[in-house]
């Protein structure tokens, strides 16, 4: 098989943003298992290195999880699978986990979430329970992710606060003060960068001082991509996808995160030390259409080399 290499795109290209070009570095991208098995070559769509989680949805067996961090890590991709507390029935379930990840993939790191099933199928109802058990640690695990909420989360705070949100967040910060692993915030979606902005500046103010990987959702049908930030819970933004819909001109236009990107992307340059540091996208309208969405905004492709 050819070796590949990256190029930019060639000078009849647009026009790249600087700013958006430097805040899409070391973006990461989310898969699952099943769609990983409709791409028949990561390596022609995302750069060498490329933080890919693998989401864990409940129903999903661990052999194919396992195979599909197994699959990324041979061709180079930095493999970060979802630990979901509220389908680990208990730790020697986790242990069995952790060991396979690692003994078939390399894993070294994992994003920590409750999960998105109502009741816990064992011992484990929050990440924080997972983080207490102290085996990802004891198996050398070096960068752990904890999900972060811009627009709160009504499974967590059913009131619409998020008075019990930032109480983990604060919990996950101290934890991240008394241990040695890598942590950051990594994010649902959202569709407006103010909102956002405000969140990021709030954790600091609150003395969260995790770095954040804001998600993305990626392109999309404006219907696929409703149906999607209904399910999981995407608050006050949702309105840009319902104005959008009202309007019959851009109605069959797919949406793309160009703006909500630009925005956090200019604000990023005007203040160096704004805590995002990185984009998770979600490619709700594909992998390869969120590859290419990034190829033309800045970012790296991935080319066979000439022969």
């Amino acid at each position: 098989m050819a070796l590949l290499q990256f190029k930019r795109k060639d000078s009849a290209a647009p026009t790249v943003s600087p700013e958006v070009e430097a805040f899409l570095k070391d973006y990461s991208i989310e898969v699952m298992p099943r769609t990983a098995e409709k791409v028949e070559d990561f390596r022609a769509l995302l750069p060498e290195g490329t933080r890919v989680y693998i989401a864990h949805i409940d129903g999903t067996p661990i052999d194919d999880m396992v195979a599909t961090a197994a699959r990324l890590a041979r061709d180079g991709f930095n493999i970060m699978p979802h630990f979901p507390a509220r389908i680990i029935r208990d730790g020697a379930m986790l242990t069995d986990w952790i060991a396979r990840y690692q003994g078939e993939a390399g894993v070294e790191q994992a994003l920590l979430l409750a999960g998105g099933v109502a009741e816990p199928q064992g011992a484990f109802h929050c990440s924080m329970q997972l983080l207490e058990t102290g085996l990802l640690d004891k198996a050398g695990f070096k960068r752990l992710h904890v999900a972060g909420h811009p627009e709160g989360n009504r499974d967590i705070d059913p009131d619409g606060s998020d008075r019990a949100v930032m109480e983990a967040l604060r919990w996950k910060q101290a934890f991240s003060e008394r241990t040695d692993a890598e942590m950051a915030i990594a994010t649902q979606f959202a569709f407006e960068a103010k909102p956002i902005i405000a969140w990021a500046d709030r954790m600091k103010d609150e003395g969260i001082t995790l770095p954040i990987h804001i998600g993305v959702a990626g392109p999309a049908k404006l219907q696929t991509l409703i149906k999607f930030a209904i399910a999981c819970g995407v608050g006050p933004s949702l309105k840009v996808l319902q104005r959008r819909a009202m309007d019959v001109t851009k109605l069959v236009l797919p949406y793309e995160p160009t703006d909500v990107v630009r925005e956090l992307a200019l604000h990023k340059a005007a203040n160096p030390d704004f805590n995002i540091e990185a984009v998770h996208f979600f490619p709700l309208g594909g992998i390869k259409t969120n590859a290419q969405w990034a190829i033309d905004n800045g970012g790296t492709s991935a080319v066979p080399a000439s022969a």
